[in-house]
């Protein structure tokens, strides 16, 4: 009888082992490490030494020197979304296997069969669904008023079978949706266990990568936001975009984790409306809706979001807290950031919050990961304290060190450009990034201590 090949596999971080245990050694992470059933053992000995030659003399002949390689460009065609190109790093790339999460709800299969039907006008596209029936689909594509004609479909979970059908068709653009509910016929294990994930994503990226097809693999998310499975399948991608956006918001964020083709943390945007998910060209606009009357504790900053700057409006509202330990809360932002720069706050600029309830809010669902929100933070928080209103056309940058400096923040210019097209008239900036000319009429502050930055107001 053949033997049964066991594995144990950490879901966080892929890292494998001989048996369980009960602390992941790799990522320090309890309880994650499962049984993975790899199939049967084979009992084939070595290859011979003839047949291990002979792979040899092929391996030489595919060895090329660096200087050698043609350095051409990668032929790119649009996904027909300017927003969607734009976080691939310039367009789809042939053989490359993109992973598209989010959470249910967010639109990732609206977004997929958006572009489905719009390529399939021009090349050959396939559709695997292995969530919904095929009349799902169609009645989808039909309320979002997409043209049907051309794109091929097919309701399968089986790996095989589906790659069966993929070399018949041989597609430009394959997308499985999603790859939780695939399974491979040798594994036992259950669809969207370890096992049967890591090997699918394996067998289909195979399958990219040697008829030059774009592949396309929708994922799960877990409650934190991460990928489902394990970590081993984001390095199998080319890319991972992870699709965001609250159930009652209407706007969608599409934001690129990995792109081997292109800038990483690039940022798309888009509004879910009656006909499905609709590219915004202007997102500066759309996240500074603000009231005509300026209000206590807002102010606006500009973000770098992969390749281009976005304006975004931060809110702070602080107020007398009842409880012993005031609370400290930050949507869009960092909650210990927020804890540091209160510290430096009242250390460097004199202004004690130790007795007050702190929240802060990115105005639009729009996540800052960088450090150039730091002074906008605490403008905000100032004058939330002091309930006075700041003006409506003052942009405010700059990262807060921890002995009260300004530092500079990356392509200061460009934001300040961005800020001036939206007619912003003055920016509170550091002082390495005040240009050497006047950038459309704006009144640029430059600022080199917290506390200059406070007299600036």
């Amino acid at each position: 009888m053949a033997k049964q090949k066991t594995a144990y596999v950490c879901i966080e971080c892929g890292s494998e082992y001989s048996k369980w245990q009960g602390q992941c050694s790799a990522c320090k992470e309890w309880n994650t490490i499962q049984e993975v059933r790899l199939g049967t053992a084979s009992g084939g000995g070595a290859r011979p030494s003839s047949m291990r030659t002979g792979f040899a003399g092929q391996l030489t002949q595919q060895v090329q020197d660096l200087s050698e390689i043609n350095l051409e460009e990668l032929p790119r065609f649009s996904t027909t979304f300017n927003e969607f190109d734009r976080v691939l790093g310039g367009g789809l790339v042939p053989g490359s296997a993109v992973l598209l999460g989010g959470h249910p709800g967010a639109g990732k299969s609206t977004l997929l069969l958006q572009t489905a039907c719009k390529l399939a006008q021009l090349m050959k596209v396939l559709y695997v669904t292995g969530e919904e029936s095929l009349q799902q689909v169609a009645m989808r594509a039909q309320r979002l008023g997409l043209p049907t004609q051309g794109l091929k479909m097919l309701a399968e979970t089986s790996v095989e079978k589906l790659l069966a059908v993929a070399e018949l068709e041989k597609p430009q653009v394959l997308i499985v949706d999603s790859i939780q509910t695939m399974q491979l016929e040798d594994l036992q294990s259950a669809p969207g266990g370890v096992a049967q994930v890591r090997e699918s994503a394996a067998y289909l990226t195979r399958f990219a990568k040697q008829s030059n097809t774009v592949l396309f693999l929708v994922g799960h998310v877990t409650k934190d936001g991460s990928l489902a499975g394990p970590k081993v399948l984001e390095h199998m991608i080319d890319a991972s975009l992870l699709l965001e956006g609250d159930g009652d918001s209407r706007f969608r964020t599409l934001r690129g984790q990995k792109n081997r083709f292109g800038a990483v943390n690039e940022l798309g945007v888009f509004a879910m409306l009656e006909t499905g998910l609709k590219e915004v060209k202007n997102p500066s606009a759309i996240f500074l809706s603000r009231d005509e009357e300026p209000a206590a504790g807002s102010v606006v900053m500009a973000t770098w979001e992969g390749t281009r700057p976005l304006l975004v409006e931060v809110q702070a509202l602080v107020d007398e807290s009842p409880l012993g330990n005031p609370r400290r809360v930050a949507v869009g932002l960092d909650t210990n950031r927020l804890s540091l720069l209160l510290a430096v706050l009242h250390r460097h600029g004199g202004i004690f919050t130790g007795d007050q309830d702190v929240f802060l809010n990115v105005v639009g669902g729009v996540k800052v990961l960088e450090t150039s929100a730091d002074l906008a933070a605490l403008m905000a928080i100032v004058s939330s304290l002091r309930n006075q209103p700041l003006p409506h056309e003052l942009m405010v940058i700059g990262e807060v060190g921890l002995s009260g400096e300004i530092r500079p923040v990356p392509s200061g210019q460009e934001r300040i450009r961005e800020a001036a097209k939206h007619g912003f008239k003055k920016a509170i900036v550091p002082k390495g990034n005040v240009p050497r000319e006047t950038i459309g009429g704006m009144q640029v502050v430059g600022v080199t201590r917290l506390s200059e930055a406070l007299e600036a107001l």
